[in-house]
């Protein structure tokens, strides 16, 4: 990779092994890097422990998402869903155990994946992009069993609602919508934009982050990132800040998000920002804290670079990994 492409290189996804001692990155070349943060947290590190110890092409087209089950690393890039295994790749085996492809309508065109995620009650996976629908792949059997329809444009993000086994979905029409896992039909429909204390038209009605832990749910994108009660429908608090939140996350009392501009910001679930944090990326991407591992919890974020930033405390950045 030469200098021109190292300066135009996006980070767009990340996962953590199941073990906590590895960090997956990918990038807008369709490269997959694999970090050992052992490496890189242990106090002997040089420069050398921020590098890759594996870099690998995984898809022909960004890799816009990326994920990791108990044993495997999910990749999704231009339509199509890798497997590899945790265990071969640390052993720097780059062979994948399986590519889907959804059934498009299609085959001209070929829809991006923007995200998935996993239903752990049945074992599926669900990936959300360009065809504007949910796609649902049966883990067990390897075959895609559902398609949920109903947004009118792109889909951005996905994520599940555990204990209600529902999915929610946040598109390019402006809508968040929520799934009955088990009948694959929409029970509910948020318009985000047509709430007054969250519309921003001069950015566009978008959702590109959507999270949520069962009562709540955390959306933002052209409207401003806002906190919702799931029971009522309603929105709870919505966070000052500036530009287009790219992804969110509960942390602790904390909501931490990202997006354009070069921050980490802390908020609090009041709906006050506490802090923002400098980042070396000037826009981020994507932000994962470590929960598999005591010994390396971190936070890292990774955006409009080929650096990816490393929090041990949340407060500062300790280090940058980069590809």
């Amino acid at each position: 990779m030469g200098p021109v492409e190292l300066l135009h290189m996006s980070v767009f996804s990340q996962s953590f092994s199941p073990c906590g001692r590895f960090l997956a990155a990918g990038n807008n070349y369709g490269e997959i890097a694999l970090f050992s943060l052992s490496a890189a947290l242990s106090p002997d590190a040089t420069g050398l422990s921020q590098k890759p110890v594996l870099t690998f092409t995984a898809h022909e087209g960004p890799v816009f998402s990326l994920l990791s089950t108990d044993c495997h690393l999910l990749s999704a890039g231009n339509g199509e869903v890798s497997a590899w295994s945790w265990t071969e790749l640390i052993k720097k085996n780059v062979k994948p155990l399986w590519t889907k492809r959804p059934n498009y309508k299609s085959s001209l065109e070929i829809p991006e994946i923007n995200s998935m995620t996993i239903n752990s009650r049945d074992n599926s996976l669900i990936v959300g992009g360009g065809d504007n629908n949910l796609h649902v792949l049966d883990l067990e059997h390897g075959v895609f069993k559902a398609v949920l329809q109903g947004h009118s444009d792109y889909v951005h993000c996905v994520t599940m609602r555990e204990r209600e086994a529902e999915i929610l979905s946040g598109g390019e029409d402006g809508a968040v919508r929520m799934w009955d896992s088990r009948t694959a039909q929409s029970v509910h429909c948020i318009d985000v934009y047509k709430y007054e204390s969250c519309a921003r038209p001069q950015f566009g009605k978008w959702i590109s982050c959507l999270t949520t832990d069962s009562d709540w749910m955390l959306c933002g994108g052209g409207p401003s990132l806002s906190l919702w009660h799931l029971r009522s429908l309603s929105p709870t608090s919505t966070f000052p800040l500036s530009g287009c939140q790219r992804q969110a996350a509960f942390y602790q009392d904390m909501i931490l998000a990202v997006g354009e501009g070069p921050f980490v910001s802390h908020c609090l679930l009041g709906g006050d920002v506490k802090a923002q944090i400098p980042c070396s990326p000037q826009s981020l991407n994507t932000l994962q804290l470590n929960t598999n591992s005591t010994e390396h919890r971190v936070l890292t974020v990774g955006g409009s670079s080929a650096h990816i930033d490393v929090f041990t405390n949340l407060s500062y950045r300790a280090f940058s990994l980069s590809f």
